[in-house]
Order: C-alpha cells, then sequence, then structure tokens
C-alpha cells in the first residue's frame, strides 16, 4: 500500500496540546494520529488507526490460534442483567446509564460478563459443548471521574474481553493457563516490556487473578517485586504477620499526659521524654484513620482503620479491600462524640461497643503486641495498650502502605517497588455470573451442574500509548515494526524532477513488494520540515531520495538505532526490503 503524504488526512503539529500530560499523549497528537473529540474521547486519524487496527491484529491472531471464537455485542446492554449480578448498584457513578423513550433502563457496557454468560446460557446446554472460549474487540464505556493522560484513561476505549466456559475447575485451569500464554505472546509481539503480577479481582469477583504491567514511571498502579522472584500490584501485597506474644508478665495500661501531641511525630516525641529508655519510635504507635465509608445504595458509615504509625494508610489498597464500597474522608466528628480528634484510641470502637463504629485493624495488631495509642481525652494517650487483653477488632485489613524493604510474603526477599500500567488483566472468576444468571449444563451423569467461568481483557486502545510512551526519543515516535503504519518513509527532498521520480520508483517497487510506504511526496515542503516529520511519525526505516542521487545514492536510516547507510540507487529497493524483514 502506498500512502502519499500530499493527500493523507493528516497534519503534524509542532506544539504540545495544552492538556496533554505524557509522551505519549503529546507524540501522538503532534503526529496527527489521534484528536481529541470530548474529555477522556479521542479520534483515531488514518495513521492512528492503523497502528491501532495492527495491535488488533496481533491480539486477534493469538486469541485464534489458542482456540478462541470471536463474537461482537452491542455496547447498548439491559439494565436487566446487571441488576441479577448487582452491578447496576456496584458499578455506582462509574456506568453510564439512560432510558428509551419507554422508560426502560440501558446502560454503555463497561464490561460484558453478564452478556457473554446469557449467550453461552442460551446456546449450550451439555458438558459436550464445553469448553469454549469466546472473545471480542469492542469499545468501553466508564464515567471516569478525572480522565487524564491521553489514550490511558479514558471514558471510552477499546478493550479486548474474552470468556472461557468449563465444567469444572480443572478445566478453568486449563483455559486460564492457555489465555495466559496467549498474553505472553501477545505481548511479545508487541514489543513492550511486561511484568505479570499477583493481584487483587476487585468487582469482578473469582480468585486467581494476574495483571501484565509495563514498568513506566507514568504508571498509575504500583508493583512490588523481590530478588527471588515473587511480584504483586501493591494491592495485592500481604503482610508478613508477627508471632502473637504472651500476655504474662507485660505492663498493665497507663494513660499519660501527652498535651499538644495530635500527630504520631509529637507523640513519639513526648514518649520518649517521658520514657528514654523504652526506645520508642512511630511503629510503637497505633495509629486510628477515620474513614466514612459509602456502600452502593447510598448509605454512610463510619469506619476506622489502626494500624501502625509508621505507616500512611494506601488509598488503593484500602478501597480495593473494601470494594465495592467506596471511601470519603471522615468529617462528621460533631455526630460521633466518641471520637476525639487526633486522640483515637481502639477502647471506645468496634461492633460491640457503645460506638458501634467498625473498627479493622493492620495484620500487625497481633495479640499481646503493645502500643502508644489515643486515651479517647484531649491531651491523652494511653502507653501499654495491649491487642486482645486491652482491645479487640472486628477484622483485619491489608490498608497501609507497602515499603521498601518490606519482606516478600513468599521469603523471597525484601520487597522494591515500581509504577506501571495495567496492559492486561486474567481472572479466574469462577462460578459467580454463571450462578447470578442461572448458567447450568448437564454433566456425564445427567445432573444439572453450574459452569465455571474465566475472564481475560487487554486493553487495546491504552496499548497503543503503552508502545508510543516506551519508544519514542527526544525527536518523536519510534514505533516498532510489529504495529508501525507503514514498514518505510520515502521522503522526496529539493525540487529536483529527478529527485521525485526516483522516489516515486522506489516507492511503487517497495510496494510490490508487499510493504507499506508512506511516501513524503509534497513538493513544495522545505527538506528541514519533511526530515521533522518523519522524526515525529516515527516509522521504523526512514529512506531519503535527495543531493545524494546525482552522486548515484540515496540514505536508509534506521530510525530505532539511527544508523545511516547511502546505498546505490540501483541496489535501495533490496536493500530496504532486507532491512524490513530483518
Amino acid at each position: 500500500m502506498l500512502l502519499r503524504m500530499s493527500t493523507l488526512f493528516l497534519r503534524t503539529l509542532r506544539d504540545d496540546p495544552a492538556d496533554a500530560e505524557v509522551a505519549s499523549h503529546r507524540l501522538l497528537a503532534r503526529g496527527g494520529y489521534i484528536r481529541r473529540a470530548a474529555p477522556g474521547g479521542f479520534t483515531w486519524l488514518p495513521l492512528g488507526y492503523r497502528v491501532f487496527r495492527n495491535v488488533e491484529r496481533i491480539i486477534r491472531e493469538e486469541m485464534d490460534a489458542m482456540g478462541a471464537q470471536e463474537v461482537a455485542f452491542p455496547a447498548l446492554l439491559p439494565r436487566e442483567p446487571y441488576e441479577a449480578t448487582g452491578r447496576w448498584t456496584e458499578y455506582g457513578p462509574n456506568l453510564f446509564r439512560l432510558k428509551d423513550r419507554r422508560g426502560n433502563d440501558f446502560l454503555l457496557g463497561p464490561t460484558h460478563e453478564e452478556m457473554f454468560t446469557l449467550l453461552v446460557k442460551d446456546l449450550y446446554g451439555s458438558y459436550k459443548d464445553l469448553p469454549v472460549s469466546l472473545y471480542q474487540i469492542q469499545t468501553k464505556y466508564r464515567d471516569e471521574a478525572r480522565p487524564r493522560a491521553g489514550l490511558f484513561r479514558g471514558r471510552e476505549f477499546t478493550m479486548k474481553d474474552s470468556y472461557s466456559f468449563d465444567i469444572d475447575d480443572a478445566g478453568l485451569d486449563k483455559s486460564y493457563a492457555l489465555h495466559r500464554d496467549a498474553y505472553i505472546k501477545i505481548f511479545d509481539r508487541l514489543g513492550l516490556e511486561y511484568v505479570i503480577v499477583s493481584a487483587m479481582s476487585g468487582a469482578m469477583g473469582g480468585s486467581r487473578s494476574e495483571e501484565f504491567l509495563h514498568p513506566t514511571a507514568i504508571g498509575e498502579d504500583t508493583f512490588v517485586r523481590s530478588p527471588g522472584g515473587y511480584a504483586a500490584n501493591v494491592e495485592a501485597v500481604t503482610t508478613v504477620v508477627p508471632d502473637e506474644v504472651p500476655f504474662d508478665g507485660l505492663p498493665a495500661a497507663h494513660v499519660e499526659d501527652t498535651p499538644d501531641t495530635p500527630t504520631i511525630e509529637s507523640l513519639v516525641a513526648v514518649a520518649q521524654q517521658l520514657f528514654p529508655d523504652a526506645g520508642y519510635t512511630a511503629a510503637s504507635t497505633l495509629k486510628n484513620v477515620v474513614m466514612t465509608l459509602v456502600h452502593p445504595d447510598g448509605s454512610r458509615e463510619p469506619l476506622v482503620i489502626g494500624l501502625p504509625g509508621d505507616r500512611e494508610v494506601d488509598a488503593k489498597r484500602l478501597e480495593a479491600q473494601l470494594a465495592p464500597a467506596e471511601v470519603e474522608p471522615f468529617t462528621d466528628f460533631a455526630g460521633n462524640p466518641a471520637l476525639v480528634k487526633g486522640y483515637i484510641g481502639p477502647q471506645v470502637l468496634g461492633a460491640e461497643s457503645d460506638s458501634k463504629i467498625r473498627y479493622l485493624v493492620d495484620p500487625r495488631v497481633v495479640a499481646g503486641t503493645r502500643w502508644i495509642t489515643g486515651a479517647n481525652e484531649a491531651g491523652k494517650h494511653v502507653f501499654d495498650l495491649v491487642a486482645g487483653r486491652d482491645f479487640t477488632w472486628d477484622g483485619v485489613i491489608e490498608a497501609a502502605e507497602v515499603l521498601p524493604g518490606d519482606p516478600a510474603p513468599d521469603g523471597s526477599g525484601p520487597l522494591e517497588l515500581a509504577r506501571g500500567v495495567e496492559m492486561g488483566h486474567i481472572f479466574q472468576l469462577g462460578r459467580k455470573y454463571a450462578e447470578a444468571l442461572d448458567l447450568k449444563v448437564l454433566d456425564e451423569n445427567g445432573k444439572l451442574v453450574t459452569v465455571t467461568m474465566g475472564s481475560y481483557g487487554i486493553g487495546v486502545s491504552r496499548a497503543v500509548a503503552a508502545i508510543a510512551e516506551s519508544t519514542h526519543d527526544e525527536l518523536g515516535l519510534v514505533w516498532p515494526r510489529s504495529v508501525a503504519p507503514a514498514d518505510v518513509h520515502v521522503v522526496a527532498t529539493g525540487k529536483d524532477a529527478a529527485v521525485f521520480e526516483a522516489a516515486e520508483a522506489l516507492a511503487a517497487e517497495l510496494v510490490a513488494a508487499g510493504l507499506t510506504v508512506l511516501y513524503d511526496d509534497r513538493p513544495k515542503v522545505s527538506p528541514g520540515v519533511k526530515f521533522k516529520d518523519a522524526e515525529l511519525l516515527g516509522m521504523p526505516t526512514i529512506v531519503t531520495v535527495g543531493r545524494g542521487l546525482a552522486e548515484g545514492v540515496i540514505e536508509v536510516r534506521d530510525r530505532r538505532t539511527g544508523e545511516r547507510e547511502e546505498v546505490p540507487v540501483a541496489e535501495a529497493g533490496a536493500r530496504v526490503l532486507a532491512a524490513t524483514r530483518g
């Protein structure tokens, strides 16, 4: 295919868009690959859509190769299936809801578990029909509160979602492994660096869950890894729990005056003055953080999280543990007189207390551990308050921040933290959706059994952004050959007709050999502008036909390495063809 820049629907920009926060957004917009249509929504322009379709092609080839079959659902979906699974409410404000002219409720699909489940229920009824894996590549809609970072977080995006259906858990394990292997092949072909990490299933439900993260400083996800190979999304990290301590011999709790100590730092300073030999640090204190929990039905409740004072609450870890409820800052101290701001202690907390305020603690708070914490009176703290002896709790929660150097839960060494973008997520859903929608088949004995499911997603539009983010340089985009919109960018420079004739002939030769060629045939554009556009657009091979033609040579350059070579005109086609297949 030959793409002529003189007629291509393309305008490159010299300046970055004002709303572009990350390199991929800046370069894709400047290069004429995408245009902003609305907050969180983008139009794909011809070159961008070619990249997009190349990503789709790779995904589709690997999904077909693993035996999955492609279907396509509508984006406009009825309320009833999502009501049956509870997600009409659980999705909260992230769901685009609308009514038709008759007042019936619909939604724009954020994900399609319900529809896939009902499709299989409609057509299959025997164990002989299973296993089956179905997939689609389709636009999804989520009303993001803060769309940002271009294609990385939008209200409208394209995702490949697939679902496996098996008669039993052993079958699900096989389907999960097939998808996992297919994802590895997909991301390898896309040229993306990735890390496979354990993850939380969240609102999706299910048991085993893994994410494919692309490491990048702009990533919204934090993940951890250890020297011994442990890797997990920070939301899924579990704390190494200390051993319980016998109560025998532990000192009695005692209240001390600690005026003007509403912070951990000020409390530790006073504690060290009162008991200079005790070795108190922030980790000796029990911080009690109050949150407001907002349930999907709109009801609200105060919730207190107890954790060591040297840790902060990690909002993402907290939300992952409490989903589908949402968390907001707590402000109603006047309506909850048991909570003395800055001096809250666990003695007045818990479902069995007079306050009835639910109290959850960090896993490090085990029976026999001694703490300095609030005495529920302004200016006073209690020392040597022993967990399990002097206070109890309603449950344990993994909400504290993970710090570099924390031990890996599998004993494989200290953790290091990194940032990443989620590119794919695979879940073993189990029977959550099948049970909610009554998907059953007859087994070998003629007995109805509930089907078990897996769910597997890849962000297609997000993959384009991630590739752009990871392969650009200071001059522009540098596409991997597997997804580039063209194999070769032929640039004709100058005004000499012979240059354009030679460039035209070379482009035609390359097209005849099966390559896609982007040909800059613009007659009145300066060489400098053409060179800048070639760097910005980022085809893997750039061929310049210009002044060297008088000496019988043209320049062939590898955009990825910067290596340049002057090649005789007669050999140029073969040399370029070899470069594209190297």
